[in-house]
């Protein structure tokens, strides 16, 4: 069923508000909106800075994240296991359909607004390097959503790292956050001191240092093939999630305990 929000239009110029209040009316709305449906995350980033071809030219990114569910996270602190990579999946197909909602959301009042594929949904095979033109992770930091880990995750306050990404690029009046630019993790190495494969550099993530000098990709998938291969008895082929970075990060411990205190993560057990 269709929105109120998705019908109404701006004030005319004519309006005593102000620009500013319009973009705030907006960005609070549109928000609003995409958490009722599902997402745990959302805010809006000013890409300018990035080269034009890399953002189909539009000048601002909406980056919408789904949190993970607190006990499929706990139960990967000793390696992946089905249901992550399942959940993983389908969250995908949810950051797919609120990215469209942004999309027919902005389309309706006149902008443009392109949906960027989420990972696993977009119907074409991920590139071999698992790279693309602009992340999920370079919007969500420019959203100031969060921070890239030591492990080259994004980590958030409020979930850690046990988030599903998606962005929308698009050209409306959107109020943005202040770029996060570099890393918040301080001196913890506790992704670092669990981690099964020897993919990740130990440096500290900035703006402007490439992902590839933070973790090897290739050792960190074919670590996860393994390790959920012999967690479930059989060989595992394509591509797979490892999950223990996310699940030792104290930012997602501290979700999951906030959860398990609410009786959400379906154990008894601490997540230490």
């Amino acid at each position: 069923m269709e929105t109120d929000f998705v019908s109404t239009t701006f004030e005319s110029a004519s309006d005593p508000k102000s620009i500013e209040d319009m973009k705030m009316d907006l960005s609070s709305n549109l928000q609003a909106l995409l958490k009722s449906e599902g997402a745990s995350i959302v805010g809006f980033a000013n890409l300018e800075e990035i080269p034009s071809d890399n953002r189909s030219g539009l000048p601002l990114g909406i980056s919408i994240g789904v949190a993970l569910s607190p006990r499929i996270v706990f139960e990967i602190a000793e390696g992946p296991t089905d249901a992550y990579l399942e959940e993983c999946f389908r969250l995908d197909v949810v950051l797919d359909k609120l990215g469209q909602k942004a999309v027919k959301i902005l389309t309706s009042r006149g902008y443009t607004a392109k949906q960027q594929a989420t990972t696993n949904t977009a119907g074409t095979p991920y590139p071999p390097n698992f790279t693309t033109a602009l992340p999920h992770k370079t919007v969500v930091t420019r959203a100031s959503l969060g921070w890239i880990g030591k492990c080259a995750l994004l980590i958030t306050r409020q979930f850690g790292s046990a988030v599903r990404l998606g962005s929308v690029l698009t050209d409306a009046a959107l109020t943005t956050g202040t770029p996060i630019e570099a890393s918040c993790c301080g001196e913890c190495t506790v992704c670092l001191d669990i981690y099964p494969a020897h993919a990740l550099s130990r440096k500290d993530w900035e703006v402007g240092v490439p992902r590839d000098s933070l973790v090897d990709v290739i050792e960190c998938q074919k670590t996860a093939r393994d390790r959920l291969s012999m967690r479930i008895g059989k060989e595992v082929v394509g591509r797979t999630f490892c999950g223990m970075c996310i699940a030792a990060c104290p930012w997602t411990k501290n979700y999951i305990e906030t959860k398990k205190d609410n009786n959400e993560t379906g154990t008894e057990q601490t997540a230490a």
